[in-house]
């Protein structure tokens, strides 16, 4: 059998050997129990020593036909029920709560955002929203969008196989003085150097194949002329010059506090 080669870091260009291998069909819903039949494909994730990104660069090759095949097909709700209602009311709830006094005077895109259902709940309640997803809108051209204050992109990281790509899309949208504000969950208290990969968010099937540490996502920001904070392990943001509309929140380089 022979070795699996070295892969370069998407973050740091570091070189990375492969770090675990999971089945397809390992999925976020065993978190809760439910445990898929194995697939019998193996999905070998590397992680970088330098700035602890984790990635499965064998999914990241497909083209968008293959993850609509294979993960974002009919069986998608069995391993993510809350992407199509339950997630999209949540965020619509912390939008306004974060937002809603400043709706009015800010535009708002909705990266990744699937079929816009986050953005109708939006728009209902005044907002200036688009949506944007790659899967759905694949005539429009991201450079046709024109430049947003605010965007989100909830859940979105962590199935993005070109991250470099992303940063580049979020930077070329926001505008001078806008947020993007994103969740994705980071590995640093899960994914550890000579340590299996358990983590119930390294899940394939479920289309998660780029995985977080809190290093490698200001990095990659930086990398891309942008700064970054979080507001918790799971929510984030990036900035180049704090709007007056966001002053509230106080960003710096490392930390972001609501």
């Amino acid at each position: 059998m022979s070795e699996l080669p070295e892969c370069s870091c998407p973050v740091c260009k570091r070189a990375c050997l492969p770090f675990d291998v999971v089945d397809f069909n390992k999925s976020c819903a065993e978190q809760k129990g439910v445990f898929l039949k194995l697939s019998g494909v193996p999905v070998y994730y590397y992680r970088c020593d330098g700035c602890g990104f984790c990635f499965a660069p064998s999914i990241a090759k497909w083209s968008l036909k293959e993850f609509e095949e294979k993960i974002y097909n009919d069986d998608y709700a069995v391993v993510d029920p809350h992407y199509l209602m339950k997630r999209p009311h949540q965020n619509h709830e912390n939008l306004m709560c974060m937002f809603g006094k400043v709706s009015g005077r800010i535009s708002h895109l909705d990266y990744g955002g699937g079929e816009g259902f986050l953005v109708k709940l939006l728009r209902a309640s005044g907002w200036n929203s688009t949506s944007y997803d790659p899967f759905v809108n694949k005539d429009t051209k991201v450079a046709d969008l024109g430049t947003f204050d605010l965007i989100t992109a909830f859940e979105v990281f962590e199935h993005v196989p070109d991250v470099n790509a992303l940063m580049s899309d979020l930077s070329r949208l926001l505008a001078p003085n806008g947020i993007v504000f994103f969740s994705t969950l980071l590995s640093d208290q899960y994914v550890h150097e000579r340590e299996r990969l358990t983590w119930w968010y390294a899940s394939p099937r479920n289309g998660h194949i780029s995985l977080f540490s809190k290093a490698s996502l200001k990095l990659l920001a930086n990398n891309h002329g942008l700064n970054y904070g979080n507001a918790s392990n799971v929510f984030h943001f990036l900035w180049t010059t704090i709007p007056d509309w966001a002053q509230d929140l106080k960003p710096n380089n490392t930390e972001m506090p609501l």
